[in-house]
């Protein structure tokens, strides 16, 4: 074992014992950062980020008070769909770096005494990838499920793929058709090959052995697919096209897989599995397990990526989260990520808006998820979809305005756009000439640098959020209860956080108009969003989307 390696196990053990008299494991209460490596820092000058770019800036994320942070796949790939296309899960692309500096990056985590999650693309390859060359030409006597490494056909069924349009695709050198769940230059893996489970486990395991802390699983719920290729029954769902996906995703085996992946990540003592489950939430929490959490550690629930602006909404998302996800599960909260809409585009760039959102999701009972960018504010870029380099735009013909109908892009260029650090050139994202995508615009007056030196930045009040979070047992792991106090109605929501004797009352208000609630018992203001709240005289004081925790005094 190398000594950087050693060192890393070491540092984990370490962690693992501040962790040993909660029993709730670090994987529930931790908060994550996700970085989209392409755009995060640029360290050498060509314009694309990389892994020592993320290096450089991990002070900058440990400043802000989180301890995970998720970096999106940058393992060797032809980048047809930047990463999530692999052509070699034990490489890595030479734009991000080498194997060395991943290395040096695990490390770097670890010595800050912070945890770090890579993506593992367990459902497809790139179609350039040795294991589907080798099944294009394998012999015709050599060929059927038993050895073949993808899914073949001699005819396709229904299925469709999950952007829309046909899920089989003619190989004219192989005579037949492959499945690709996704875009066609992604073919599923044949997970009823025992020998394709074995090597993507062997490579889990390989990245396990060099201190990685966990894994965000990619599309995870449709890894197996019906043995026998029924077609899938009809649908009014425009977006799964016209059509119920019952045979071609969220199969019992891939459960079975789940808990199997769960034991190999566990004989290396806790580590993170969070699924993209596409589906309900019932579904995300049937892989987290049935009465004990024994499959991926998280799910995400993708439901609440399109909020409605309103307390009763977020009322009733919480009961809906602690309903399906009690104690020994948790549930987790995101609102932007690498795939979806920024939330500060769907909040119109509306700021305040942005601060109780972010107050909300820091402050409820689960794991947050926060994508690059969204500390400051950063919305969507405005790119056309003609000259997009997301590959979706060039297989699904949907013109912008029905996408704006469903609050959505189909180029995710605009979601993926440099961060913005300075108001120098290029926002400080890199010291050469171009970026891969282009700047936003509004990075003069939306960036790291600029809120950095503002108080009331929403940047400075996450890291404030982010302390008071991280030093209070009940706000990190207590328990929640939405009040049913009569005083608390209307566009007010209302829960307390309690661990053992110490209690939190937190108080949002997602309407414009200021309200006074009078509070019964002893209670001390803890935490102020925004410069209109506070809490004076038993009455607490909220200003338009604003914010408060209080604490219970006995």
């Amino acid at each position: 074992m190398k000594a950087s390696n050693f060192i890393s196990l070491l540092l984990i053990l370490v962690l693992n014992f501040f962790n040993a008299n909660s029993q709730t494991p670090w994987y529930h209460q931790t908060t994550i950062y996700q970085i989209y490596p392409r755009s995060f820092y640029d360290s050498n000058g060509d314009g694309i980020g990389d892994l020592q770019g993320i290096i450089q800036k991990l002070d900058y994320i440990r400043s802000l008070g989180f301890e995970t942070i998720w970096i999106s796949p940058f393992f060797a790939s032809p980048q047809a769909d930047f990463g999530y296309d692999i052509s070699d899960y034990r490489s890595i692309s030479p734009e991000y770096g080498t194997l060395e500096d991943a290395e040096a990056l695990i490390q770097a985590v670890h010595d800050r005494e912070m945890r770090i999650v890579f993506d593992m693309v367990m459902n497809h390859t790139s179609d350039q990838h040795e294991w589907f060359l080798a099944d294009v030409n394998r012999p015709l006597e050599e060929r059927g499920p038993e050895n073949d490494f993808y899914l073949w056909r001699d005819r396709p069924n229904n299925w469709k793929a999950m952007i829309g349009g046909k899920a089989w695709h003619w190989h004219p050198v192989r005579q037949q058709y492959y499945y690709a769940a996704f875009l066609p230059f992604q073919p599923d893996l044949n997970y009823r090959n025992p020998r394709v489970k074995a090597a993507m486990f062997g490579h889990v395991r390989f990245w396990l052995e060099k201190g990685v802390d966990g894994f965000r699983l990619d599309i995870f719920n449709s890894v197996y697919e019906r043995e026998n290729f029924r077609n899938n029954p009809f649908s009014l769902n425009l977006l799964t096209g016209f059509q119920k996906p019952v045979h071609s995703s969220n199969q019992a085996e891939s459960l079975e897989l789940a808990r199997d992946l769960r034991a190999l990540c566990d004989s290396f003592g806790d580590r993170m599995l969070i699924g993209e489950i596409i589906g309900d939430r019932q579904q995300s929490r049937a892989y987290c397990g049935e009465a004990v959490n024994d499959r991926l550690t998280l799910a995400f629930n993708f439901e609440m990526l399109h909020f409605k602006w309103r307390a009763p909404y977020f009322k009733k998302l919480i009961r809906l989260q602690e309903e399906t996800f009690p104690r020994p599960f948790m549930p987790v909260y995101v609102f932007s990520n690498h795939d979806r809409r920024r939330s500060m585009s769907r909040l119109n760039g509306d700021m305040e808006k942005s601060r109780l959102l972010q107050f909300f999701q820091f402050t409820v009972r689960g794991v947050p998820c926060l994508y690059y960018g969204e500390e400051i504010g950063m919305q969507d870029g405005r790119l056309a979809y003609q000259t997009a380099l997301d590959p979706i735009p060039a297989y699904v013909k949907i013109p912008r305005w029905m996408a704006n109908l469903a609050d959505e892009t189909l180029n995710r260029d605009e979601l993926r756009t440099p961060m913005q650090w300075e108001e120098s050139r290029n926002a400080g994202f890199t010291e050469g000439d171009s970026t891969w995508l282009p700047v936003n615009d509004d990075f003069i007056k939306i960036n790291v640098a600029q809120q950095e030196a503002w108080t009331g930045s929403k940047l400075v009040s996450l890291r404030e959020l982010l302390e008071l979070r991280n030093q209070r047992a009940a706000l990190k792991d207590g328990n929640l209860k939405l009040e049913k106090d009569e005083k608390i109605r209307g566009n007010v929501l209302s829960f307390t956080r309690n661990e053992g004797d110490e209690t939190y009352l937190v108080l949002l208000n997602f309407g414009k108009w200021k309200r006074e609630i009078r509070l019964e018992g002893k209670w001390e203001g803890t935490f102020v969003l925004n410069q209109q709240d506070e809490f004076r005289d038993g009455i607490a004081h909220l200003g338009k989307y604003g914010g408060l925790i209080l604490r219970k005094l006995n």
